[in-house]
């Protein structure tokens, strides 16, 4: 029988063999008591740490912040006051072509009441834009069937290509533009042709002219997301739902042209759906889908990993300390880069004389923290070191920002988009999405009008002509 290491060894012999046997079983039991504690305190961190999860110190978005979250910083008070500044160009309405003239003229002289005459060479012109009260333009294509006077075969028509649909390009164009671009669903689409445009349209129909549409898109898409794989990309992906299943919506952002593919998956095979093999530099965040790629050609967006040290700080333990000091290094990389997008530092300078002891601090406070007693803080800090060479290629490679902030924006629509709609409910209407965010991002970037682009394309498929193109000549 072991002697519990608390009982002193003279008292120990001097007790009973039964007292003994007593003391020693509830030693084992207070020892596995402790172990059991010791457990559970750590699960209380740990889930207390997952109720301190917001929007600063994990990828959850900004909406899911509860109240208790810290709100942002005050910005500084800019001395201005609120609306136009002095001196600020002016904004005039922009006067459009008339379709209706008309001349109001004085009858006779506010001062002396002379009656007045002629006309005035620079009148001031009072532009007022209404909507016509019918929008609808209604063509009835009439076939003729006609009979053959040397043979009396019957002939008739051929049917225009409009007729398959029974609407044209732009009816087909701005259900879309309404659904997509404007994030109604169909079911809003319908209310709006019937009371706006006063042009009955069933539910099934505008599923049929966004398949429609979707198909006269999908060379434009396919040839954007071809651009993109020839590119250095900032890579992001979020959730998204398929057939009430879970899926991933991707976005590929290059210099000129951004692409979007849904997947059934978020995984490796779903990256490769998007990137297609390509061997050059992708901006991305710590999602382990990433890990295959050479560090040498992947930039860490290091806006995620300023919320992984700001998740080192509230944790409160051990690794809280070295957060707070990758934190503070990551807002000195954030300082030189806004003077370096300012122009008052330039990228020569800040490469020779600011980064290679930014880099040596990084490197030795990621050492530090991978001994960490804290395991999370520990195994972020391992994972780094790793791939420590991300960590700077924005400064190898010029035009390759240190954040996936473009990725990010591009992806805003889809997500407030997901929020109305649920995903889709099929593959047809994933490829309908990923096909019309293309088209959005690229139209916005290249302020193009998305609706212009729509029925151009639409007609061009219906006609069997080039369908146009969202890759500039600059790209």
């Amino acid at each position: 029988m072991t002697r519990p290491p608390s009982i002193p060894e003279p008292l120990w012999r001097s007790a009973p063999e039964g007292i003994q046997e007593i003391l020693a079983a509830q030693a084992d039991k207070i020892t596995q008591l402790e172990t059991v504690v010791a457990q559970l305190l750590a699960r209380i961190a740990d889930l207390e740490a997952q109720l301190r999860l917001n929007s600063t110190n994990s990828s959850k978005p900004p909406s899911s912040d509860p109240p208790s979250a810290k709100p942002a910083p005050p910005k500084p008070p800019s001395g201005r006051k609120r609306g136009g500044q002095p001196g600020h160009p002016p904004h005039p309405r922009t006067i459009l072509p008339p379709d209706q003239v008309i001349d109001h003229k004085p009858s006779q002289c506010h001062r002396c009441q002379q009656l007045l005459t002629g006309d005035d060479p620079d009148p001031i012109v009072d532009q007022v834009v209404d909507l016509p009260p019918v929008l609808r333009h209604v063509t009835h294509h009439r076939r003729h069937t006609l009979t053959c006077p040397h043979c009396q075969v019957a002939t008739t028509a051929a049917p225009v290509p409009d007729a398959a649909t029974g609407y044209g390009p732009r009816v087909q164009a701005v259900a879309a533009y309404l659904s997509a671009a404007g994030r109604l669903g169909k079911r809003g689409v319908r209310p709006f042709f019937d009371d706006v445009c006063d042009i009955p349209i069933r539910l099934g129909t505008v599923s049929h002219l966004e398949h429609q549409t979707s198909q006269a898109l999908e060379p434009v898409h396919t040839a954007a997301l071809a651009h993109t794989r020839g590119h250095d990309a900032n890579v992001d992906e979020t959730g998204w739902t398929e057939a009430a299943k879970k899926a991933g919506l991707w976005v590929a952002v290059t210099t000129f042209v951004t692409a979007f593919v849904i997947t059934r998956h978020r995984d490796r095979a779903s990256f490769d759906a998007l990137r297609g093999g390509a061997t050059t530099i992708h901006t991305t965040d710590r999602y382990s889908v990433y890990d295959h790629l050479d560090p040498g050609r992947r930039q860490v967006c290091w806006a995620h990993l300023a919320r992984d040290f700001q998740a080192m700080i509230d944790r409160r333990n051990a690794g809280a300390e070295i957060g707070a000091e990758l934190l503070a290094h990551a807002n000195i990389l954030f300082e030189h880069g806004d003077r370096v997008r300012k122009r008052t530092l330039t990228r020569d300078t800040f490469r020779r004389s600011y980064l290679p002891h930014l880099r040596s601090e990084v490197h030795d406070l990621l050492t530090r923290g991978a001994a960490s007693a804290c395991a999370k803080t520990a195994a972020v800090c391992r994972e780094l070191l790793g791939i420590a060479d991300g960590l700077w290629t924005f400064a190898r490679h010029p035009g390759i920002e240190p954040t996936n902030n473009a990725a990010e924006r591009a992806l805003r629509h889809a997500v407030c988009w997901r929020k109305t709609s649920y995903g889709t409910n099929s593959t047809r209407g994933s490829r309908f999405v990923e096909r019309m965010l293309t088209v959005i991002a690229n139209c916005k970037a290249q302020e193009r009008s998305i609706l212009t682009f729509l029925v151009e394309t639409i007609a061009a498929a219906r006609t069997g002509t080039p369908v146009p193109s969202l890759i500039p000549a600059t790209g």
